[in-house]
């Protein structure tokens, strides 16, 4: 892993440009801050160290589910070849591409989804980025990634998982570790805490 050049592309973005305007004076808090339509912009910290898991390389075609504000989006943008970005609020994702688009970056793009299915149609990815808490680790998502891919992803229940990282080895087989507790806004679609709850009744 290349620490210092990751540390330096996160220290180079400005969060106050991915914030509403109520909560600009707010970018250096160092927690969580809604961005609209119940979501919010991840704490900066847990932005730098999920992405130090994630590991891109300057080479890596990237998935990320969920965009929100576009901040993590940047910051993966900033350190690998081209990026596709799922956001299931258009509200969010137009907003994003705008803002991306104001700070010259064009090697991503942006889709309005709800990231259940990923995008196969673009697959295989090098690196997948998850930014919502899954019920469980999502197969097509698995599928999706390239021999020797990653993906970081916190899975678990309302209010608490893991954050889990998923290697797929050369041989095709796949190894997931957990790298601690983390808290999220919950992944909507298929493989989320609702969607398991309907499955049982």
């Amino acid at each position: 892993m290349d620490r210092t050049r990751i540390e330096k592309a996160y220290a180079a973005l400005d969060r106050a440009a991915f914030l509403e305007p109520p909560y600009v004076g707010s970018a250096r808090y160092d927690g969580p801050l809604p961005i609209g339509c119940g979501q919010t912009i991840s704490q900066p910290s847990l932005v730098l160290r999920m992405t130090l898991l994630l590991d891109p390389l300057p080479s890596s075609r990237i998935l990320e589910i969920g965009t929100g504000s576009g901040f993590q989006t940047a910051l993966l943008a900033a350190l690998a070849e081209t990026v596709v970005t799922v956001e299931r609020h258009a509200v969010l994702s137009e907003k994003a591409c705008r803002r991306l688009g104001a700070l010259g970056v064009g090697n991503v793009r942006f889709i309005v989804a709800d990231g259940s299915d990923g995008v196969p149609e673009a697959a295989p990815f090098d690196r997948i980025m998850v930014t919502a808490a899954a019920s469980r680790i999502p197969g097509p998502l698995v599928a999706q990634l390239a021999s020797g891919g990653r993906m970081v992803i916190p899975v678990g229940t309302r209010g608490y998982q893991e954050l889990v990282v998923v290697d797929r080895t050369e041989d095709g087989s796949v190894v997931a570790r957990s790298e601690g507790g983390v808290v999220f806004v919950e992944f909507v679609g298929r493989f989320g805490f609702d969607a398991d709850e309907e499955a049982k009744e």
